[in-house]
């Protein structure tokens, strides 16, 4: 059976440490405990879909070691598809340092590894399942010769979450019907000022030239829907975070799956504050992604 949900992007190994406050530039800080988890924010989104119910595949590419084995593993028992997920003789798996602090806040950093090596051609062999896809869903922890390519070779709607961010051509966002970026990907992507109110988050989001729609993250603020010339902005779910780290691929996992089922891009977005809130509930990236019932529990924005 064809993949609802084709997910191109990274597979990270997560190391996240537990921290009182987030230190500064040149300072170090005491951990207050650390653990690991299968992260990576495309095969984070993959699990995420697939708990949502969909029928999920992941294109992406991890190294022959040990932690490759892992993410495999954990792909394979959320019920996505890897027959697409490649092996690199050559680069280690990927693999993402985060640090949690007491409010919820986090920092990341990422050593992409194998994920340097999925390459254009790794994409077009895998042509048949993006162009039975209902929906593809990307993001920038990959080339981005590759993932202007698996947009190309899309049959479905075209998701684009760009983070981390960095500026993009026209011709990449040309290929792309709707781009969720957060505030400092929105300001990297029109080299502007991070926005600081919904309304300029707006702003910011209408001079975007290519996508169909914008969704723009906005964390305690919710998520805002810019399309036509109108903004929608659907206002947060109220939870206590404990970590954030999934938070956005669920968010970009729910969007996915309420399109799949027919949804409108404000009902997606409606659904998709829910599931991103209900990540943020347990620690972990993939070991906190919710499922459908999950996030059914959370009142609706």
């Amino acid at each position: 059976m064809a993949a609802e949900i084709v997910v191109v992007g990274s597979l990270n190994l997560d190391t996240t440490v537990r921290v009182a406050r987030l230190p500064q530039p040149g300072e170090s800080v005491l951990g207050q405990g650390h653990f690991s988890d299968t992260g990576g924010k495309g095969a984070n989104q993959a699990v995420a879909a697939a708990r949502l119910g969909g029928t999920v595949a992941m294109i992406g590419k991890v190294g022959a070691d040990a932690a490759g084995a892992r993410l495999l593993q954990s792909l394979r028992e959320a019920g996505v598809s890897i027959d697409a997920v490649g092996k690199s003789a050559e680069a280690a798996t990927g693999l993402a340092l985060i640090t949690v602090d007491e409010r919820g806040e986090n920092m990341i950093v990422v050593s992409p590894g194998a994920n340097a090596a999925l390459l254009p051609s790794d994409v077009r062999d895998a042509a048949g399942i993006l162009e039975a896809a209902t929906v593809t869903l990307l993001q920038l922890e990959i080339r981005t010769d590759t993932v202007a390519e698996a947009a190309a070779l899309s049959g479905g709607t075209v998701i684009l979450n760009p983070a981390p961010a960095r500026a993009l051509e026209t011709r990449v966002l040309a290929r792309v019907d709707v781009l969720i970026p957060n505030r400092t990907e929105l300001a990297v992507l029109t080299g502007s000022p991070e926005p600081r109110t919904v309304e300029d988050a707006a702003r910011l989001a209408s001079t975007i030239e290519g996508p169909r729609a914008v969704i723009v993250t906005l964390g305690a603020d919710g998520a805002l829907l810019v399309e036509g010339g109108e903004a929608v902005h659907v206002p947060a779910v109220p939870v206590e975070p404990i970590d954030p780290t999934g938070a956005g691929d669920a968010f970009c996992a729910g969007v996915a799956d309420a399109l799949v089922r027919g949804s409108t891009r404000e009902e997606a977005v409606r659904w998709a504050v829910r599931c991103g809130a209900a990540a943020t509930l347990r620690w972990g990236a993939q070991a906190a992604l919710p499922t459908r019932e999950d996030v059914e529990r959370l009142a609706a924005p």
